[in-house]
């Protein structure tokens, strides 16, 4: 019986993936996710979701479960809402990989799996507003990877064309979103 607890947790837009900041002006200007529940000591984030993405992030007091998971290659999906409609060369590009700028060096994404999704996935309203349809059509995508570059799904659509307008990400390995909406936390029994 392990003495450490993990939880799943919908992180809302405009949450960053960190408990605090010691940068008592980031403090003051950006929502972090204590705010949201109260965590055990010692609880991190597996794996980061940028302020502007939303969805399932699995938490955990286990420094070393954490690490294991993230260096894993564990699959990580994501319902993407896209700029325009996308093409299905763009698709092929995605599933086959796409060079992004990470930390100022190119490099090439690992072949995913990538599916256009034909109807809008149904997902909570999200506090602030993304566009409406005078501003064209927008498409969503399901992609699923296995690496977690620093935004790398928002540089991948933007590398073929299609910036990233909503991502979501719903799947983490064998754990799901479910029906948990956003700020909800779940205690779970085990992360995988």
């Amino acid at each position: 019986m392990s003495s450490h607890s993990h939880f799943k947790l919908y992180k809302p837009y405009g949450y960053i993936s960190q408990m605090l900041s010691n940068d008592t002006r980031q403090a003051r200007k950006k929502k972090f996710l204590s705010d949201l529940y109260d965590f055990p000591n010692g609880t991190m984030a597996i794996g980061r979701l940028d302020e502007h993405s939303e969805g399932l992030l699995l938490l955990t007091t286990d420094g070393k479960l954490s690490n294991t998971i993230n260096r894993s290659g564990v699959e990580k999906e994501y319902y993407a809402q896209i700029d325009g409609t996308i093409s299905e060369d763009a698709l092929i590009a995605l599933r086959e990989g796409v060079s992004i700028t990470i930390n100022s060096s190119q490099y090439t994404t690992k072949p995913c799996d990538v599916r256009y999704l034909k109807e809008e996935p149904i997902l909570p309203v999200r506090a602030k507003k993304i566009r409406d349809a005078r501003h064209g059509p927008t498409s969503w995508i399901s992609i699923t990877i296995t690496e977690g570059k620093y935004r790398q799904v928002r540089k991948m659509t933007s590398a073929v064309g299609f910036p990233t307008l909503r991502l979501v990400r719903i799947r983490i390995g064998p754990q799901t979103i479910d029906d948990l909406e956003p700020s909800q936390v779940v205690k779970i029994q085990k992360v995988l």
